[in-house]
């Protein structure tokens, strides 16, 4: 967890994700002092804060944050850039080191991973965090089926809110898509939360992505 003392700012056009991180990262210490949604925002917020890490997206509707890294770390000569996307290309990976990134994080590692990255790249480490492979080591698959055995306690109705949370929809969207009200949307996220053993929609979403916890039934047919 951050001290308060690392300011972070977020490039990256994926509003829904940008503003469950925005709340993450603030409540474990990291102070996000701006957001981009693109890379000539970014850029330019880059040299408006001079935060001390950004973090970047990389796919953006005006280019590819790798490939434009280099404008991102002329606009802030003290910010340390680190990489975190989807994407797992090998790469792209490669493309951002060279290109001086102080990291790459994939966007299913989870929140504590990130948070760690945040730490070790603060502290002047250079970070790589990839999605889990297709052959996982025997605690993986331990964490695995852990997961697994939380989601199959979820209600029919509860697996479709984690769903709708991995597509990054709001509380409105996903009130009108269920036909329930908002109040009974939040009840049922929560829900997902308490049994998931997660703080945020984005570690549900994160942790349903990562072990597939949608393809997994719930127990009794529920």
């Amino acid at each position: 967890m951050g001290d308060g003392s690392t300011r972070v700012l977020l490039g990256d056009d994926h509003t829904i994700f940008v503003d469950a991180l925005v709340a993450a990262l603030s409540a474990r210490g990291f102070p996000v002092v701006g957001t981009a949604g693109s890379l000539a925002g970014t850029v330019a917020a880059v040299r408006r804060f001079a935060p001390d890490i950004c973090l970047l997206d990389r796919f953006f509707g005006d280019g590819d944050g790798v490939a434009r890294l280099g404008e991102v770390r002329a606009a802030g000569p003290g910010t340390k850039i680190v990489v975190l996307t989807a994407d797992g290309d090998a790469h792209g990976v490669r493309g951002a080191l060279s290109a001086g990134a102080a990291g790459y994080v994939n966007k299913m590692c989870g929140l504590e991973i990130l948070l760690d990255a945040l730490d070790a790249v603060a502290a002047g480490e250079t970070v790589v965090s990839l999605a889990a492979t297709r052959v996982p080591s025997q605690q993986q698959r331990g964490d695995a089926l852990d997961a697994r055995k939380l989601a199959s306690y979820l209600t029919a109705r509860e697996r479709e809110c984690l769903g709708l949370l991995t597509e990054g929809a709001q509380t409105a969207t996903m009130a009108k898509s269920l036909g329930v009200s908002p109040t009974t949307v939040r009840t049922h996220v929560q829900a997902v939360l308490t049994k998931l053993g997660v703080h945020s929609r984005l570690e549900a979403a994160s942790l349903a992505l990562r072990h597939d916890l949608l393809e997994t039934r719930t127990l009794a047919g529920r």
